[in-house]
Parts: structure tokens; C-alpha cells; sequence
């Protein structure tokens, strides 16, 4: 391997791009990945950045009930990011559809049977460091073929 390869798969190892899609929220899972962004969790420092591009993407993290209509839309985010890529659901929504998860609802949890999920995050809403946790989990497991090799 090369040496600029070796620069550039270290550069890709440390740097894990994300962006989330809100399938039907009550924005108590978005705010909390907002949050992620202030000073007080500050997921920069750990080489975390979110875009609005899927095509800029590692990671997709999808908060909110999952309704039909989604279908597609979701398909199509997740088929943008390029490989090797992982999804974290954010919330009890997404998981199990939560409070919205009623008889004669239109919400059909959970987004595993839509698209892979690589990790859940419970809660209603999850803990900004919960989700902080999880993107720093699955990060390895996206990268695991990009590491550099420690001699």
C-alpha cells in the first residue's frame, strides 16, 4: 500500500460524516441530535460532522415513527450513501413506534425491516451522549477495512 493510501484511509478512519433523515418525529429526537452539536457535547471533537447530503454520509441516522410514505423516500436516502455505510436508529419511534404505535394507526415500525440498522438507540428521547455512544460504536465497524495496520 502506499503511502498516500495510508494517509488517506487513516484521514477516512478519523473522520465519520452522518446525516439524519426525520421520518415523522415529534422533534423530541431531533432536538436532542441538535444538541449533539452545541458546545456542551460538541461531537466535532471527536471527528463526527453531519451533512445534509446522504452522498457526503457514512452514517444515516433516522429518528420518528415510520409511516408508508416513507417507503421509498428512505430507500432512496440510504441507497445515496456510498459504501461502506451503517444506520442508528434514534428513539423509541423508529424502534418500536413508540406512543404512535396504535391499532388502527398508519405508522409501520420498526425501520429495521426498511433499511439495516447497525445500532438502536432507545429512549423518548435518547440522552445527546447516548447517541454520541452509538455513532462512535458503529464508526469502527464502517471503517474496519480503513484502518491503517500499526506495525
Amino acid at each position: 500500500m502506499s503511502l498516500l493510501q495510508r494517509v488517506k484511509n487513516f484521514v477516512r478512519s478519523k473522520s465519520i460524516h452522518v446525516a439524519y433523515v426525520d421520518v415523522g418525529s415529534c422533534n423530541g429526537c431531533d432536538i436532542e441530535v441538535l444538541a449533539c452539536l452545541s458546545p456542551r457535547y460538541d461531537i466535532e471533537q471527536y471527528g463526527i460532522y453531519v451533512h445534509n447530503n446522504p452522498r457526503e454520509a457514512d452514517i444515516l441516522l433516522v429518528i420518528g415513527a415510520f409511516t408508508p410514505g416513507w417507503e421509498e423516500k428512505l430507500r432512496s436516502v440510504w441507497e445515496k450513501i456510498p459504501d461502506p455505510k451503517a444506520a442508528i436508529a434514534i428513539g423509541n419511534c423508529p424502534i418500536s413506534g413508540c406512543v404512535f404505535n396504535r391499532p388502527h394507526s398508519l405508522i409501520d415500525p420498526p425501520v429495521a425491516k426498511h433499511i439495516p440498522i447497525s445500532a438502536q438507540v432507545p429512549g423518548c428521547p435518547p440522552r445527546p451522549t447516548e447517541i454520541l455512544s452509538a455513532v462512535l460504536a458503529v464508526a469502527p465497524v464502517v471503517f474496519k477495512d480503513y484502518e491503517v495496520k500499526k506495525r
